[in-house]
C-alpha cells in the first residue's frame, strides 16, 4: 500500500506554504506541520488595535521576476508600499537611506551629482591612501572595506554603529565581503530597492499564508524531531525548512545564527515616527531600529483615522539554543560547517531541503518563492 501522505512538510514559511499549495494543485497528498501555534513562519502577523503588526520584523515584499509578482498577487492583491526608511545618526541628523542625492545633501550639503561624486571620490582616496602608507594593499576586515567604497564620514555616521549592533562584533573584526558593494545613487530618490515591484499584502502576510495553504491539511504546535520516525513514514518524501544541522543532529557540529528580539508598544497616539522603519545607527543606542507597522498599509491622512499606533524595537543578539534564529553568520568556518552537510543533503532521495535555515542562506521572500517555482517545475 502506498503512504499517506505524498508529502509532509516541516515548516509553514514561505518555502513550506509555497511548495504546499504547488504540490497539491498538481494532485499532491500534503501535510504540513509546523512547531509554532501559527502558520506562516517569520512572515506571521499579529492584528492589534486593528493594525497587522509583523511579529518577527519587517517584511517588504519586492521582486523584478514578474512570474512571483503575478503568482503572490494571484493569492492576495499587493498595495503600493514603497521601502523608504531613513536613520537617525550619532551626530543626530536624521539621513534618507540608501546612499542618495539626498543623503549626501544631509551629509555634507552637496547639491549637484558633480559635487557628490567629488567628496565620494575625496574621501575614498584619503582612506585608499592611508591603506597604503601602512602596508595595506586590500581592506582586510569590514571597516576598512566599507572606508574605501564609500569615505569615513558615511561609515561612521550610518554603517559602523548599525553593522556592530547587528552582528555582535567590531567592524574591524568582521570578514570585508560582507560589504564588497554599496548602494550609491547619484539622484534623489529614496526608495530602498531597485526592483520593478514592491508592496505588502492587502490585509497582511496572513492573507498571503492562508491563501497558500488554503485546502491543505495543517498540523501546528507539532515538532517533527518529536516524533520524527513516525512522520518520515507516512510520507513518499520530506520537505524540510527548518535547520540543516539539527535534522543531521548536529553530526559535524553547530551552525552559528544571529536572532533578533522584539518590544512591541502599543501608543495612544496615531502616528509616532512618521515612516514604517527608521534605523538607529549609533552604538550608544541599544536597538538597531523602529518598526512603526501601520505605516506598512495605512498612507497619507488615513493614518490619522486609527487613533493608536504599534512600534517594534528590534534588539540583535547572538543566538543560543531555544531562541529563534533568524540570520546565518557569513564567516569562513561556518561556510566550511555548512558544504558538509550540504554535501550530505546532496545525497538524500526522499528529502528536499529549502530556505533559509535548511540552505543556511540569507533570503529574501521573493528569491524563496521563485526557488520553490522552479523546483515544482521538475516534480
Amino acid at each position: 500500500m502506498g503512504k499517506e501522505y505524498d508529502y509532509v512538510i516541516i515548516g509553514s514559511g514561505l518555502f513550506g506554504a509555497t511548495f504546499a499549495h504547488l504540490a497539491n494543485k498538481r494532485g499532491k497528498r500534503c501535510l504540513v506541520i509546523d512547531k509554532r501555534s501559527h502558520a506562516g513562519g517569520n512572515v506571521y502577523c499579529e492584528e492589534i488595535c486593528g493594525i497587522n503588526v509583523h511579529k518577527y520584523g519587517a517584511h517588504i515584499f519586492h521582486t523584478s521576476d514578474k512570474d512571483v509578482w503575478d503568482f503572490v498577487n494571484s493569492i492576495v492583491p499587493f498595495n503600493r508600499y514603497t521601502n523608504t526608511p531613513v536613520a537617525i545618526a550619532p551626530d543626530g541628523k536624521l539621513y534618507n537611506l540608501p546612499f542618495n542625492m539626498n543623503t549626501f545633501y544631509q551629509m555634507w550639503g552637496v547639491t549637484t551629482p558633480a559635487q557628490a561624486q567629488s567628496k565620494l571620490e575625496e574621501q575614498r582616496m584619503d582612506a585608499l591612501e592611508k591603506m597604503r602608507a601602512e602596508g595595506i594593499s586590500e581592506p582586510r576586515n569590514l571597516e576598512e572595506q566599507a572606508i574605501a567604497l564609500i569615505g569615513r564620514d558615511i561609515y561612521e555616521q550610518l554603517i559602523k554603529g548599525y553593522t556592530e549592533k547587528q552582528w555582535g562584533r567590531s567592524c574591524t573584526e568582521l570578514p570585508a565581503f560582507i560589504i564588497r558593494r554599496l548602494p550609491v545613487r547619484m539622484v534623489f530618490d529614496n526608495n530602498y530597492f531597485n526592483d520593478t515591484y514592491q508592496g505588502i499584502p492587502i490585509g497582511g502576510y496572513n492573507k498571503l499564508v492562508d491563501g497558500l495553504l488554503d485546502g491543505i491539511e495543517v498540523k501546528l504546535d507539532t515538532d517533527f524531531f518529536d516524533n520524527r520516525s513516525y512522520w518520515e513514514s507516512v510520507a513518499d518524501k520530506i520537505v524540510f525548512t527548518g535547520k540543516i544541522d539539527e535534522f543531521y543532529e548536529y553530526r559535524f557540529g553547530k551552525l552559528e545564527y544571529r536572532t533578533v528580539r522584539f518590544e512591541h508598544e502599543i501608543l495612544d497616539e496615531p502616528n509616532y515616527q512618521g515612516n514604517a522603519v527608521v534605523n538607529y545607527t549609533s552604538v550608544h543606542v541599544p536597538y538597531t531600529r523602529v518598526i512603526e507597522h501601520k505605516h506598512f498599509e495605512t498612507f497619507g491622512s488615513a493614518v490619522y483615522e486609527n487613533s493608536h499606533t504599534v512600534i517594534s524595537r528590534e534588539y540583535s543578539t547572538e543566538w543560543h539554543d531555544g531562541m529563534e534564529p533568524f540570520y546565518p553568520v557569513n564567516d569562513a568556518r561556518n561556510h566550511a560547517l555548512y558544504k558538509q552537510y550540504e554535501e550530505l543533503a546532496s545525497k538524500e532521495q526522499n528529502v528536499i531541503f529549502g530556505g533559509r535555515l535548511a540552505e543556511y542562506k540569507y533570503y529574501d521572500m521573493a528569491p524563496v518563492i521563485g526557488r520553490v517555482l522552479n523546483l515544482i517545475s521538475n516534480i
